[in-house]
């Protein structure tokens, strides 16, 4: 099959700095992870000891989320398992998530609103945290969503809002998937003027296929997939007519003088796999072995 890649710099075209911080990010990201069928015969494609993320499905709810949570962490992984908001229905239940999360030496979360139907108690992704700090929580680091380029939902000044109300409570803010580093580097040093302090956790695509891709996002609920399809339609399209991969190799040229800028508090890289993870992780380890090409 052929692959695809959106133009590519030339690697001189990043300097010393830049392309230390690209590499930091790359050699040590936060893999995620969707609770499908086939999740744990990709996981063993994931680096020892790697960091991942779970996600929550609306159509599945928070236990399969918090399942193949504790089966990765007895595989030795670091594992962050998503905590949505809509799908836990009451204190009881979130207690009961948490208490599992802690026997099996889970610390860390990451807290959205979720999209399910018919939310429980908790009607927003504050509520929940509000909620956990209540609980004692013990949990050593939370992570919080960010919207760069909006929410097909909520506005603007409502996100910046919440995300305000969120920081004290939030260790990390993760970026939605976006293809456009300018909008990327714009909101991210805005939130630095406004002072919210976060670190910002990169929000990229691995390397997956449009129809692999698309698939996956109807079949976990993400109910702003058409709106990304829309945004993104030439490049969906020409994804499709190639038959291809997407490589995120000139997103993150893109973004990296925003990761190299102190002041920007880029703090890691998150890669959305789409539970493509042998070839997130080959395209990752030839990024890699290009970067160290590149240096002087």
């Amino acid at each position: 099959m052929a692959a695809l890649s959106l133009p590519l710099r030339r690697r001189s075209a990043l300097d010393a700095p830049a392309r230390a911080a690209v590499r930091s990010l790359v050699g040590a990201p936060l893999f995620e992870l969707v609770p499908l069928k086939n999740v744990l015969d990709q996981a063993a494609f994931l680096p020892p000891g790697a960091l991942v993320s779970v996600t929550a499905s609306p159509a599945k709810g928070m236990e399969p989320t918090i399942n193949l949570a504790v089966q990765l962490r007895e595989r030795g992984y670091l594992v962050i398992p998503h905590l949505a908001a809509h799908m836990v229905r009451d204190r009881a239940h979130l207690a009961e998530l948490l208490r599992r999360m802690d026997d099996a030496g889970i610390d860390r979360a990451f807290v959205v609103g979720g999209d399910a139907k018919d939310p429980g108690e908790y009607r927003d992704g504050l509520s929940l945290l509000r909620a956990m700090a209540d609980l004692g929580h013990g949990l050593r680091e939370i992570g919080v969503p960010c919207y760069p380029q909006g929410h097909p939902t909520i506005p603007d000044d409502v996100l910046l809002e919440a995300l305000a109300a969120k920081a004290p409570l939030a260790d990390s803010m993760t970026t939605q998937m976006c293809f456009d580093p300018i909008a990327i580097g714009t909101w991210l040093r805005a939130r630095r003027a406004d002072g919210i302090d976060l670190p910002a956790i990169i929000g990229v695509p691995g390397a997956a296929e449009p129809q692999r891709l698309l698939s996956i996002a109807a079949r976990i609920g993400v109910r702003d997939s058409r709106r990304f399809v829309m945004k993104n339609a030439r490049f969906v399209a020409r994804m499709v007519r190639s038959g291809g991969y997407y490589r995120p190799d000139s997103l993150l040229d893109g973004l990296a003088p925003l990761i190299a800028d102190p002041g920007a508090g880029v703090a890691g890289l998150h890669l959305y796999t789409f539970n493509a993870v042998e070839a997130t992780e080959a395209w990752r380890v030839r990024y890699l072995e290009r970067l160290d090409k590149a240096a002087p």
